[in-house]
């Protein structure tokens, strides 16, 4: 399957009274936009704002990251399933407006959403404040359950990234990129000396709006699975969850996954980029069991030589994160996994509640436990005082003078666990 993706670099946001991309410049015209979004009865009132680089802002709650994209052409639409009909992604051109994101808010259920600080100490932890992000504030009509609450607050998010995406599906893209894999039997016609290798991607799906949707399906719903990394990349795959900020993966992670993204760089020179085998994270064991079992399986299936496996989450996905590992290397496939680290404030705790002697390849995103000083802000878009309760914060987190000291799990993509973030070692 081949997509192309052409780039349309926004290097601004402004309010204006018509919606258009003219140079880098993305002109929205609020009013409108807003109308667009209000059709939920769920929602009592949107606001828009606007946050760029170096802004003193800070945004909090977070709920979700999601970049704005148009199919241009090949089958089906962008976030099928959820906007669109279920048509199979990741053909054709998909037009990407790159620099920018849309940044939803709301007090869904405060202790799992997080921070994003667009200058200060706490820009440093998350590759959002380095983008142009228009901030979609939702507020609910009283007496709103969290679960309708927080799918309002995504299909607003979704909406909004649709809306801005087809402003840029007539523009001539200056700079567009192609990524293809092959058929079993193609792959490896083209490729017979190179290793097979395959990304296990671990989808949050322990319910309770700890949840991923895969081209509109609850993936707690779904056995572990194959899917073309295009089909990532063209949206088949949306967050639906309410983890810790520091790791949870966004829907812009799913859109730009660096693995994905890294496998595709080597693909054709130093590996066989096969597939992606999507799996759950589930609560029992039972289904634990089953879906790496699956997963394993899949591998073997596909003959691969090699898996990079990531997770979504800590503590409990620990558990099936070393399952995949351990099964995947059981039937002779070398694995590397990548994970973050919730190893005390001081780092000397164990950092997964789960281990093997096999996970012996490890990528550690940081440990989410470290904890920083937020310096006060000018302007905050969203509730700041969510911030004595959300995870990684504590009764007294939020001073007087507006500073937040907090651990690193309440700032938004700080430890993620695909290595989208700042953190590196030496």
């Amino acid at each position: 399957m081949k997509l192309e993706l052409g780039y349309v670099p926004i290097n601004d946001i402004r309010f204006d009274d018509q919606s258009k991309i003219v140079g880098d410049v993305l002109y929205v015209n609020k009013e409108e936009l807003i109308d667009y979004l209000k059709e939920d009865e769920t929602l009592e009132s949107i606001d828009l704002e606007i946050a760029k680089p170096g802004d003193s802002i800070r945004i909090m709650p977070v709920k979700d990251v999601i970049e704005a994209r148009v199919k241009v052409s090949g089958s089906g639409d962008v976030f099928p399933g959820v906007l669109s009909k279920v048509n199979v992604v990741g053909s054709g051109q998909t037009n990407v407006l790159t620099g920018m994101a849309v940044v939803t808010t709301g007090k869904i259920v405060g202790f799992q959403e997080g921070i994003i600080d667009m200058s200060g100490t706490g820009a440093e932890y998350t590759p959002f404040s380095k983008l142009n992000n228009l901030v979609v504030v939702c507020e609910p009509v009283k007496g709103t359950k969290q679960h309708d609450h927080e799918k309002a607050v995504r299909f607003a998010g979704l909406k909004a990234a649709k809306y801005l995406g087809e402003l840029a599906r007539d523009i001539k893209c200056r700079e567009v990129e192609t990524f293809e894999t092959y058929g079993v039997k193609e792959g490896l016609e083209k490729f017979p000396h190179l290793p097979r290798v395959a990304y296990v991607l671990m989808l949050q799906s322990q319910g309770l709006m700890h949840d991923t949707y895969v081209y509109g399906v609850d993936m707690k719903k779904s056995l572990t699975t194959i899917i073309h990394p295009t089909e990532l990349m063209d949206g088949a795959i949306i967050s639906g969850n309410c983890v810790s900020a520091c790791d949870k993966n966004t829907t812009y992670h799913h859109l730009n996954n660096p693995v994905i993204l890294d496998l595709f760089k080597e693909h054709g020179k130093k590996l066989n980029f096969v597939c992606v085998i999507i799996t759950n994270e589930n609560v029992y064991l039972a289904d634990k069991e089953r879906s790496s079992d699956w997963t394993a399986k899949l591998a073997r299936l596909l003959d691969l030589d090699g898996v990079i496996i990531s997770q979504e989450g800590f503590g409990n996905p620990d558990t099936d994160l070393i399952m995949n590992c351990k099964k995947i290397e059981d039937q002779g496939i070398n694995t590397v996994i990548i994970t973050d680290e919730y190893a005390g404030r001081d780092g000397a705790s164990q950092s997964l509640a789960d281990a093997d002697a096999k996970a012996d390849a490890v990528i550690t995103g940081g440990n989410a436990n470290e904890v920083i000083v937020l310096g006060p802000m000018k302007k905050v878009i969203g509730y700041q005082d969510t911030a004595n309760i959300v995870a990684g914060g504590f009764d007294g987190s939020l001073k007087e003078d507006g500073r937040i000291t907090v651990e690193l799990q309440a700032i938004t993509g700080a430890t993620n666990e695909l290595g989208f973030n700042k953190l590196s070692a030496r």
